[in-house]
């Protein structure tokens, strides 16, 4: 069996897995209404901005801090959006597991320019 067709397997397995089907259930009801779309975009957005404070200067700001945690409390009254989020970690977790085993198998180290490098 190729290699191609061992990822077809893999795909189809992910299709139809419990992650993978909570995720595309929760995206439905986000798409159903432009508020939680908006509030999600809001989320992306502080969320990114604190990505990229901790990237750039080794922390995130009081100010962003501030508005993640007031989109944090409005994002977690939000029953679809919260919902959404939470899914998505948990796709997130096993997504990371399943390139974590694929890096692994590939045994090359990939963190060269990210200051994680060993050496």
């Amino acid at each position: 069996m190729s290699i191609c067709d061992k990822a077809s397997e893999l795909a189809a397995e992910l299709k139809n897995c419990e992650e993978v089907t909570a995720l595309r259930e929760a995206s439905k009801e986000i798409e159903k209404s432009e508020a939680n779309i908006k509030m999600l975009d809001d989320f992306r957005k502080i969320q990114m901005e604190a990505y990229s404070e901790q990237m750039q200067n080794g922390e995130v700001s009081e100010k962003t801090k501030q508005k993640f945690k007031n989109i944090g409390s409005v994002v977690s009254m939000n029953p679809s959006v919260n919902n959404y989020i939470q899914t998505e970690q948990r796709f997130s977790i096993m997504w990371q597991n399943i390139l974590k085993v694929l890096n692994d198998a590939i045994g090359i180290d990939f963190s060269f320019g990210t200051g994680k490098n060993k050496k």
